[in-house]
């Protein structure tokens, strides 16, 4: 049986077999120690929305710090029959020694610029690929996800139930920890609150209602069992004419005791009009302190016409759509992971659709900001390039539409070397930090970015520079069958 833990080593299996194959190709052609650099980026912001937050950094570099085959892995390795002698002991020695430039978690990313970049030899940044797509991939998703929905709420606290609704225990947890990178405030998840320090939350299901005899007995049960943490499920019979009602006498009760009933929940019906009028009766029995959870298949778009129909909600719990990453849009985010540089040549990737083509060489992205620190644009660079304000840049997409960096532009480093030779350069935030991070970003977003229908577009640009090196590229592989 897995045993899970905030540390828990990553299986180097973790991944495609034409990773090995690829290795053991370039072992043969004595290719494997050429320095390579790669690119993970995606090239359309998910949720048809106008950003994404990156998330998933530690847990690949824990993956990366970690990566070693053992003697078991070695033995299925051997066994499948593919591979020689000499792969398997290179796989014996396999360590990852490369250098990793990312932006910190919690930080807006957008379409079309490196969020890693991963440079070692041509082995070991290949090896890794898979692994960190599906750390970086699904995390990141459902950390947008979360963004989008707690910026929904406006103000209101979000938290992430959907532990029974995730894909396996693995993606549960890793969801639990993405959402609360995104906004949320905590988890019902209890083995996520324990690995990662998130706060849990819970009340009661209908079931623990139904089991007896009344309504009203199974209110007083519960609250007599947890006098200073008491939320009442108030929609398991008829929520206005018998939940609320009941929740109001227990509420009078711990008042004598001198406690306080914190809340109620309302898991089905019109949750718009339901938490108004339970508001309303809330109020009138002198309990205006008293909260109000709704569920039920939550997303942004049911918070915002709950929000804008005259719900009174005080806490949002989101589940199924949040863990699963439902929506147009959603599903997966679709990053890839390309080779832009081997041997210190830039290399390219051609297809007939220019928005898939990679964007060769090392490269900075630069994120440059106005006074007050709202988003202007980002632009993609070669490393090392200087990008003043008043300096062309062209749309990666479209090289014949271009924009001009604007005078008194505030510049910064999207991103930082976080690993050298295969070892962090620094301790691991706290996710609180992160979460805070996501906060200030968002609100440094331009108007309408934010929007879930037709959103701003973000520019990310290329320098002239880089964009020229593409089109040289273009050119010469075009060359090619002339």
């Amino acid at each position: 049986m897995v045993q899970f833990r905030a540390d828990m080593r990553y299986s180097p299996l973790l991944t495609d077999l034409y990773q090995l194959t690829m290795l053991a190709g370039y072992l043969e052609e004595g290719m494997e120690t050429k320095p390579a650099v790669f690119d993970l980026y995606f090239r359309t912001n998910p949720f048809e929305g106008g950003y994404a937050v990156f998330a998933g950094l530690e847990p690949a570099l824990d993956f990366l710090e970690q990566i070693c085959f053992s003697e078991d892995e070695l033995e299925y390795v051997s066994g499948l029959g593919l591979f020689k002698p000499r792969c398997i002991e290179y796989l014996r020695g396999f360590r990852f020694r490369g250098t990793v430039t990312a932006p910190p978690e919690g930080t807006v990313v957008f379409a079309n610029e490196p969020l890693l970049t991963v440079e070692g030899t041509l082995a070991e940044a290949q090896l890794v690929e898979t692994a960190l797509l599906n750390i970086i991939n699904f995390q990141t998703l459902v950390a947008t996800k979360a963004a989008r929905i707690c910026h929904a709420a406006d103000g209101a606290e979000v938290f992430e139930f959907g532990l029974r609704r995730a894909q396996g225990p693995d993606g549960g947890l890793s969801a639990s920890r993405a959402a609360f990178v995104g906004g949320c405030k905590g988890t019902s998840n209890a083995l996520a609150g324990k690995l990662f320090g998130l706060p849990v939350r819970g009340t009661q299901a209908h079931s623990w209602i139904q089991a007896f005899p009344d309504e009203l007995a199974s209110f007083r049960s519960y609250a007599a069992t947890f006098p200073e943490s008491t939320i009442l499920l108030v929609d398991t019979y008829d929520t206005l004419r018998s939940g609320v009602p009941n929740a109001i006498i227990v509420a009078r009760e711990l008042y004598e005791q001198g406690r306080t009933l914190l809340g109620i929940r309302i898991d089905s019906g019109d949750l718009a009009y339901l938490s108004h009028e339970a508001r309303q009766m809330l109020d009138k029995a002198g309990l205006k302190d008293v909260k109000i959870v709704v569920s039920n298949d939550m997303d942004e778009f049911v918070i915002e016409s709950v929000r804008r129909e005259g719900g009174q909600v005080d806490i949002y719990g989101v589940g199924t759509s949040l863990v699963t990453c439902a929506g147009a849009g959603g599903g997966a985010l679709g990053g890839v992971y390309k080779l832009v540089e081997i041997d210190g040549e830039p290399r390219l990737k051609v297809t007939g659709d220019l928005a898939k083509s990679t964007l060769p060489g090392k490269k900075s992205v630069l994120r440059f900001a106005g006074p007050e620190g709202g988003l202007i644009q980002d632009v993609v660079c070669l490393e090392g390039e200087t990008i003043a304000c008043g300096a062309t840049v062209y749309d990666p997409t479209n090289p014949m539409q271009h924009t001009t960096i604007p005078s008194g532009a505030e510049i910064r480093k999207l991103r930082d070397m976080v690993m050298v030779n295969g070892y962090r350069l620094s301790t691991k935030e706290s996710l609180a930090v992160m979460a805070a991070r996501c906060r200030k970003e968002i609100s440094c977003l331009p108007n309408g970015c934010t929007r879930l229908i037709n959103p701003h577009r973000y520019k990310v640009s290329l320098s002239e520079k880089l964009a020229g090196l593409r089109g040289s590229l273009i050119d010469r592989v075009k060359n090619y069958g002339a």
